[in-house]
C-alpha cells in the first residue's frame, strides 16, 4: 500500500534514493522495482533486518532491474550520516508526526537532498487523524506514538520556508480512515472485535484484488477523508555567477 506517488517521482534506474523512517520498507521496495539505488533507513534494527531479507530475496528473484542497488542503514533521522546533497530524492513517509524535534528532522531531509532533487513527505491528514485523537487517547499516548497533528499549509509553510519550493499535494487512503475510527471507538489493540475484523477483510481484499468499485470510491473520497497527506517539494539550482 503506496502512499508516495511514484509516477510524479520519476524514478528510475540510477536514481539515488533514501527512505527516512522506512518502516516495513514498502516505498523503499518500489523504489527498488524501478531500478532505483534505495537506502532503507530507520532507527529500528530489528525491522530493517526484515527490509534487508526482502531486499535481497527480491534480487535473487530477478524482481529488479539490472545495476539497481539497494541497502539499510539504520540511524537517527535527526543526525543522517550522508553527505550534503547525496540523493535524487528524500522520501519520509509517515514519519513527522512521531518526532518531537520535526525541525530538525525536516532540515536533514532538505541537507541530504542534492539542488533540483525531489522532497516528498507524507503525514496524517488533519480531520481523520483529529477524530481517532478524539476517539482514543490509547492511539496516540503511547512510546513512539503520534506527538502532534498537522495541518497541510501549516506543514507546507513549514517545509518551504527551508528554501525548497513546493509541487504538488495529494490525499491518500480514505478507505483506510474509517478502519482506524472504527478501531479506536472500540478499543485499538482490539483487532478481534467483530467488526474491525470484517473491516479488515475489506482492506485486504481491496489491497490484493484492487477491484474497480473500490478504487474508485478511494479516488472519490481521498479528497475528502484521505488518511494521509502528501506533500511535494523541490530543491533548487542554485546558478553560481562567475566572479
Amino acid at each position: 500500500m503506496l502512499t508516495v506517488d511514484f509516477d510524479r517521482l520519476g524514478i528510475g534506474p540510477g536514481t539515488r534514493v533514501i527512505d527516512v523512517g522506512c518502516g516495513a520498507g514498502r516505498h523503499s521496495f518500489e523504489a527498488y522495482r524501478r531500478g532505483a539505488d534505495i537506502v532503507a533507513f530507520d532507527q529500528d534494527a530489528e525491522e530493517l533486518s526484515g527490509v534487508d531479507l526482502m531486499l535481497r530475496a527480491m534480487a535473487e528473484a530477478e524482481e529488479v532491474p539490472a545495476g539497481a542497488a539497494a541497502r539499510t542503514v539504520c540511524g537517527d533521522a535527526l543526525a543522517l550520516p550522508f553527505a550534503d546533497g547525496e540523493f535524487d530524492c528524500v522520501i519520509a513517509s509517515e514519519i513527522l508526526e512521531h518526532i518531537p524535534e520535526d525541525d530538525a528532522a525536516i532540515a536533514e531531509l532538505i541537507r541530504v537532498l542534492r539542488p533540483g532533487g525531489t522532497l516528498v513527505v507524507t503525514v496524517p491528514r488533519w480531520l481523520p487523524e483529529r477524530v481517532c485523537w478524539a476517539l482514543s487517547t490509547e492511539y496516540h499516548s503511547n512510546e513512539g506514538g503520534h506527538v502532534r497533528i498537522y495541518r497541510a499549509d501549516e506543514l507546507r509553510a513549514k517545509i518551504g520556508g527551508r528554501g525548497v519550493r513546493f509541487a504538488h499535494r495529494h490525499h491518500a487512503h480514505a478507505l483506510h480512515a474509517p478502519y482506524w475510527w472504527l478501531k479506536c471507538a472500540v478499543g485499538v489493540r482490539k483487532d478481534d472485535h467483530v467488526l474491525v475484523r470484517a473491516y479488515h477483510r475489506l482492506l485486504v481484499w481491496d489491497m490484493m484484488g484492487r477491484p474497480r468499485t473500490t478504487r474508485l470510491a478511494e479516488k472519490l473520497l481521498d479528497p475528502l477523508v484521505g488518511k494521509s497527506v502528501a506533500l511535494y517539494f523541490s530543491k533548487p539550482v542554485v546558478d553560481r555567477v562567475a566572479a
